[in-house]
């Protein structure tokens, strides 16, 4: 999984680092952890970050949705 946020030049260093984690699916604790600030400042800068309007665009390989798989027969064979 790749991600990608378009409108990045609008945010600051911090807000990136924000907006990066908290999309990954990390909590305001779990952020706040890991880059030694409080859970209330996370949120703010997350907030801020919305407000700018930065776009997030998850990039996944055809493997994880199952696009590119060898067809199956009706038995759930691989197809020759």
């Amino acid at each position: 999984m790749q991600i990608e946020i378009r409108g990045a030049e609008k945010l600051s260093f911090r807000e990136r680092q924000v907006v990066a984690l908290k999309e990954m699916g990390l909590s305001n604790e779990e952020v706040a952890r890991r880059l030694g600030l409080s859970a209330s400042s996370v949120a703010t800068l997350y907030h801020r970050a919305r407000t700018k309007g930065y776009q997030v665009v998850i990039v996944l390989p055809g493997e994880t949705l199952g696009i590119f798989a060898e067809e199956e027969d009706e038995q759930g064979n691989p197809s020759a």
